[in-house]
């Protein structure tokens, strides 16, 4: 489902398989560099407020995004790419953007449809074999 640029699938797994899994994914992909993980709960715990499991990995691959960005460097405010991992009660879901959102918030042309093609198909990809599709 695609809403405000987002995609967001819904998991056949637990929240920690589906994160697991997910990281796992990512860094076995050569081409992709996971940058960051941050858990978004465990932050809020620490300063006495309760969030539901709320976890995110950043990754990118340089290759890809540098064209993006040469394109037109505010496409670096959403890059690297984010998956984010959250449960709602007793579902669990993986979001990430959109690629061709972005090509529509940071105006890009018709040089970025190779590579918004390669991203795209990429994060359906990394987002379907997280959440157990």
């Amino acid at each position: 489902m695609t809403t405000n640029g987002l995609i967001a699938k819904t998991s056949t797994q637990s929240f920690v398989d589906t994160y697991n899994t997910l990281k796992k994914v990512i860094d076995e992909n050569p081409n992709l560099k996971l940058l960051l993980e941050l858990d978004h709960s465990a932050n809020a715990e620490k300063v006495g407020l309760v969030l539901p499991k709320t976890r995110i990995l950043m990754f990118g691959n340089p290759k890809l995004g540098t064209v993006l960005m040469k394109e037109n460097q505010t496409t670096g405010i959403d890059l690297p790419q984010k998956m984010l991992v959250v449960e709602e009660g007793q579902t669990v879901k993986v979001i990430y953007n959109d690629p061709y959102y972005l090509r529509e918030r940071h105006q890009l042309g018709e040089a970025a449809s190779t590579v918004l093609e390669k991203v795209s198909a990429a994060l359906d990809t990394i987002s379907n074999v997280a959440i157990g599709g």
